[in-house]
């Protein structure tokens, strides 16, 4: 009866207390309503509206600051209405000149201990710290803000928040309230420090790092995945932190959450590792002996576009100066799902996929088996991108492919070299990447590839066949023009694509047959083939491409070339065949 007695003279308490709240509640939303009301009114009256409302919340919390009830109420109710309208970007300038950052900074402190009423009850203990560190981070999204946030004083007050999880167990505090005024002041730390390199050397001369480190592990997902955003940032471009972290034993934590199923924690996750790793050989070799590498491989089949592309940036990384990492990774299973990413519709994840496949083909088995994967395709299919970066990677990685005898036949069967040939490419580097895989591709057009293509060129279908005379007209050695367009018909396959009803097949065919014309006229009796019983004819300047005089129009991207029937004859079995076996009707007089 005594505990009923009690529980029943609590009652009326807690209505009072809950009344209270929503008391609370309606009156920040009608003074954030009352704002957004104004921000669409013209621009004076908004503007004046708003700084008077700054101005009112800033006044609160310069007079809140200490344990008492009403004033914590009060000024956690300040920090709420400031950071509601730190959402909206447009106001955030009007909330500093306000004088909000001081105020704000001040009450991400806890107010002086002989302040506490002898009950020692810390009323909203957490909750204001936390609106001020939230606020203070939505500010901190314009960099032009951040440096006078630090100068107030921002930084050593966030990481003193960041410490509290300590305190959970000692006194027990609200976990909940302490996890968020956690969550918000990694997220401040993150917004600070972003692309921000004296804030982010600040964040570490502070001490920030170590309890960043420690957080990684912590029960709340949400806290994990802060305490990592705040370290990817706190790691980029920043020689001094990286090592700082891993020297607070940050890696077996960061691999953990590798694996992680949730998607948030572990794209954060390989985004610190990422950052760390580049341009450090000796963290990336640290990396790599904590275990990292099927956790990174196994984000590549992630449901999280964004853990999969940081994944394949992450191996593209792992993968450009070492030669067994590169095996490695094709080892344990990276290959297929690059190639599946290649034919993404996240540009990004094209991108990214085709960088880390182009460092992998700079092994000669990678290159054999990237190909024998199925992808060559893809990547010829994405010189077509108007986007130069990816255009550029898959060129790179194309070049790689090209590099190794097993892939020859292939790339010229699937149409690889008039892909090259005809493709679009707007940056010089990607122009001259193309021009050195032709010219690879030029240089193993020889015995084994050689004999394959030739083989292709008798058994294949018809649209194989006529790729690889196409491409064999550009690419063989002009010793081996009678093997393969004489023995071989190799001639019959041009000028068939001469007769056919696609104007493009008619201009690869006339540009090819263009191409033999010269290498035939350039070979010098000593490099000559074995000499043609017709006589050689030498002509004057003024016969030379003279539509007058000429007997032979060559109609080729439009242009009319002009030539004499004897000096083909003469200079060319090839030629010989077309006038004296049977092709006249292909010949333009």
């Amino acid at each position: 009866m005594e505990l009923k007695k009690h529980q029943d003279q609590r009652l009326p308490e807690r209505k009072g207390q809950k009344r209270k709240l929503e008391e609370e509640i309606e009156e920040e939303q009608r003074e954030i309503s009352a704002v957004e009301e104004a921000a669409a009114a013209p621009y004076g009256e908004a503007r004046k509206v708003i700084l008077n409302e700054v101005y009112a919340q800033v006044n609160i919390l310069n007079s809140t600051f200490s344990w008492d009830e009403a004033h914590r109420a009060t000024a956690k109710r300040a920090t709420h209405v400031l950071a509601e309208l730190a959402k909206n970007e447009e106001v955030v300038n009007l909330i500093v000149e306000g004088g909000a950052v001081p105020a704000l900074v001040k009450h991400l402190q806890v107010p002086p201990s002989s302040e506490i009423d002898h009950d020692n009850s810390k009323p909203f203990e957490h909750e204001v710290e936390k609106g001020s560190a939230f606020a203070l981070g939505l500010l901190a999204v314009k960099p032009e803000h951040q440096q006078l946030i630090v100068d107030a004083g921002a930084l050593s007050h966030l990481v003193s928040l960041l410490k509290r999880q300590r305190d959970v167990h000692k006194d027990g505090s609200d976990s909940r309230a302490v996890n968020s005024v956690i969550r918000r002041a990694a997220d401040a730390i993150t917004n600070l420090a972003h692309e921000n390199s004296s804030i982010k050397t600040r964040v570490r001369m502070e001490g920030g790092i170590p309890p960043l480190v420690e957080l990684l592990e912590f029960t709340d997902t949400k806290v994990q995945r802060a305490a990592a955003g705040a370290l990817r940032t706190l790691a980029f471009k920043n020689d001094e932190n990286k090592n700082q972290i891993v020297e607070c034993n940050a890696l077996p934590a960061l691999i953990l959450m590798l694996r992680s199923d949730a998607a948030a924690i572990h794209y954060e996750a390989v985004g610190v590792i990422g950052n760390l790793v580049h341009s450090s050989p000796s963290i990336k070799r640290e990396v790599l002996a904590a275990g990292a590498l099927q956790p990174v491989i196994g984000l590549l089949s992630s449901c999280c576009s964004e853990s999969q592309r940081e994944a394949a940036l992450l191996l593209g990384q792992f993968a450009a100066t070492d030669s067994d990492c590169k095996v490695h990774i094709v080892q344990r299973g990276a290959v297929q799902p690059l190639i599946e990413m290649l034919q993404s519709p996240d540009v990004q994840l094209r991108e990214m996929s085709a960088f880390a496949l182009g460092r992998l083909a700079q092994d000669t088995h990678n290159q054999a088996g990237i190909a024998h994967n199925g992808g060559l395709v893809p990547l010829l299919k994405l010189l077509d991108s108007k986007n130069g970066s990816l255009q550029h990677n898959a060129a790179f990685s194309l070049y790689g492919l090209a590099d190794n005898e097993d892939n020859v036949s292939d790339f010229i069967s699937v149409g690889g070299v008039q892909k090259l040939q005809d493709g679009e490419f707007t940056v010089q580097a990607t122009k001259d990447c193309v021009a050195k895989t032709l010219k690879r591709l030029e240089e193993k057009i020889h015995g084994r590839v050689l004999n394959h293509l030739l083989y292709l060129m008798r058994v294949a279908e018809k649209a194989v066949q006529r790729r690889v005379a196409l491409a064999l007209a550009h690419l063989c050695s002009p010793d081996d023009q009678r093997a393969i367009f004489i023995n071989n018909s190799g001639l019959d396959l041009l000028l068939g694509l001469l007769g056919s009803s696609s104007p493009k097949q008619q201009l690869d065919g006339a540009i090819a047959l263009y191409r033999l014309a010269n290498k035939a006229t350039i070979l010098s009796p000593v490099d000559a083939a074995p000499p043609s019983p017709t006589p050689q004819v030498y002509l004057g300047e003024q016969y030379v491409n003279n539509a007058t005089l000429s007997d032979v129009t060559f109609l080729v991207e439009g242009r009319r070339f002009y030539a004499h029937r004897i000096c083909l004859l003469a200079s060319s079995d090839a030629f010989r065949a077309m006038f004296d076996g049977g092709y006249r009707s292909y010949a333009v007089c």
